[in-house]
């Protein structure tokens, strides 16, 4: 039987335990950084900015962490986020072609920095190539939209039924990473995109999601929750937990690219807010 005194130990260390888990509690959501937001910040700086915020994963990207890294090099970068105790969960956004070779490279190296997903931005041509990789490494191609893409058109992967349309037939890990923000920025050429309805219509192959909101006046990105914004963030939330998602969150932000830490804290309290009132 315990003492009073060890009992009161291990209570006030499962209390400090509970407050933990609670503190950076995402409802079982996967919720990190899309390191693109800490571009003007080099990779320490970026994994201690994130750490700052309380968040515990990262999509990183080329940026950051070269897709040529030698094997040494990956090494120390993962060692470095591990100091810093943020996981890589992803890598992006990457473009893939019919080159199965170079294709495979880009495998190679987000097998070896430990990811589980790569953003992509891939030619209707390479999906037979991607279709092996994916197979082979178990390691998703999670489709990303841009938008508006110049010259007055959308970008070639714009919403999800042009992205169903595609890869209906090709390996199931094949799927999207959407980008609320992009999803908000059609609305500038005239298509509404409705982000919720369209993580309902991706299903199960909703692999990543890029969160962000957007004003189309000032054509800027704005914290959740800004009335400038577009974004239902718990609509959103509930379209993903009726599709049973399962991939990662990235919080991206572009605004104030010399200071985004500001605007990115309060990204990170809406949403710990929403998901608790979403239960």
């Amino acid at each position: 039987m315990l003492d009073r005194r060890t009992f009161l130990a291990l209570s006030g260390a499962a209390l400090l335990s509970r407050n933990s888990l609670a503190a950076d509690d995402f409802g079982g959501f996967t919720v990190g950084i899309q390191s693109y937001t800490f571009r003007k910040f080099g990779f320490e700086q970026a994994l201690k900015k994130t750490q700052e915020l309380g968040l515990k994963y990262a999509e990183l990207y080329r940026g950051h962490v070269a897709t040529d890294s030698s094997a040494p090099a990956i090494a120390a970068a993962k060692k470095l986020c591990a100091e810093y105790g943020v996981t890589p969960i992803a890598f992006g956004v990457e473009r893939f072609t019919k080159n199965h070779d170079q294709n495979k490279k880009l495998f190679e190296f987000g097998a070896a920095l430990g990811v589980k997903h790569l953003s992509a931005d891939p030619d209707p041509d390479s999906f037979d190539s991607l279709d092996k990789l994916c197979a082979e490494y178990k390691i998703s191609i999670a489709i990303h939209p841009h938008g508006p893409a110049g010259g007055g058109k959308l970008h070639r992967w714009a919403d999800a039924a042009t992205i169903l349309k595609a890869v209906k037939n090709h390996h199931e890990l094949i799927g999207t990473c959407l980008d609320t923000g992009h999803l908000i920025r059609s609305a500038q050429l005239g298509v509404e995109l409705d982000s919720a309805k369209q993580v309902l219509e991706m299903g199960k192959r909703n692999f990543g999601l890029h969160l962000k909101d957007h004003d189309n006046k000032r054509k800027t990105d704005v914290p959740y929750g800004d009335p400038t914004g577009k974004l239902d963030v718990p609509a959103v939330l509930k379209a993903l937990k009726q599709v049973k998602f399962g991939g990662y969150i990235s919080i991206e932000y572009e605004a104030n690219e010399n200071n985004p830490s500001p605007d990115v804290q309060k990204c990170v309290a809406y949403l710990k807010d929403a998901i608790k009132k979403l239960g």
